[in-house]
């Protein structure tokens, strides 16, 4: 049975504001193109990865699909309303001065969808703790009380809590050292697997794209250079920039070297 698309992004161009400008310049901001026509789109129970360097335009294209940068032409259709992020840096994405308990909560109490009785909240949090691995006993702990891994896992409770059929998880775990990388990626992996969610992974490493995608799409300066099954990508890249990137991961060798 063919899947059905959760996501479709067609032909999209995304623009923000250059707010540098020159002393005793007029206060006119000049509007910088970020994205070039991309087009992808993202089917049910999938994981899509969209890899490239530093400043190719991955972290712009999810936060239009969000809804945070909304300059933008084409088309973003979806199926499911209401995706949700998870962000690179975990300790600022939480409010230090709120307990971790109601950090989790919030999302539930804005929930315009449905109305949550306090009762309601609770059991949503104690099964939110239960599938991101952590004891009860933390709800009564601040952000910074907590490991680096730890609050990660908790951004990625509070992105779960209302259910999303779409996650976008933006460089989950490049702030994290390699052995808690690897526990946050395998939390991820159970994650979809058990919830059957459709997830959008961005990463700059290619060997982190390669454990759990099953498309990537590779970009370049705000473009699309090359898009397809992972495995076929990785054994068969079509594009000049891919290849560059594989060689530098070292996940492919150098012609001369085979």
């Amino acid at each position: 049975m063919e899947k059905e698309a959760v996501l479709k992004v067609s032909n999209l161009n995304v623009f923000y504001k250059n707010r540098k400008r020159k002393l005793f310049t007029p206060k006119k901001f000049k509007k910088i193109q970020a994205l070039y026509d991309v087009s992808v789109e993202v089917l049910e129970g999938e994981v899509l990865a969209i890899a490239g360097e530093s400043g190719c335009g991955k972290s712009t294209l999810a936060r239009a699909i969000v809804g945070i940068n909304k300059d933008y032409t084409g088309e973003i259709w979806q199926k499911y309303a209401d995706p949700q992020m998870v962000f690179q840096d975990p300790y600022n994405s939480l409010n230090p001065a709120k307990k971790i308990g109601w950090l989790l909560e919030e999302p539930l109490k804005v929930d315009k969808s449905r109305k949550w009785t306090r009762q309601e909240r609770k059991k949503r949090v104690e099964e939110i703790m239960e599938e991101i691995e952590l004891p009860l006993n933390m709800l009564e702990r601040y952000p910074s009380q907590l490991s680096g891994g730890q609050r990660q896992r908790v951004c990625i409770g509070i992105a779960l809590m209302r259910n999303p059929k779409l996650l976008i998880a933006d460089e989950p775990v490049s702030a994290l050292d390699v052995t808690i990388q690897a526990q946050i990626m395998e939390l991820l992996r159970n994650l979809h697997k058990k919830l059957g969610i459709s997830i959008i992974f961005i990463s700059h490493d290619l060997r982190v794209v390669y454990q759990i995608s099953d498309h990537v799409m590779i970009m370049r300066h705000g473009k699309v250079v090359e898009y397809g099954e992972t495995k076929e990508v990785y054994r068969n890249p079509k594009a000049e920039y891919t290849k560059q990137l594989l060689l530098a991961a070292g996940i492919v060798k150098k012609e001369t070297e085979l």
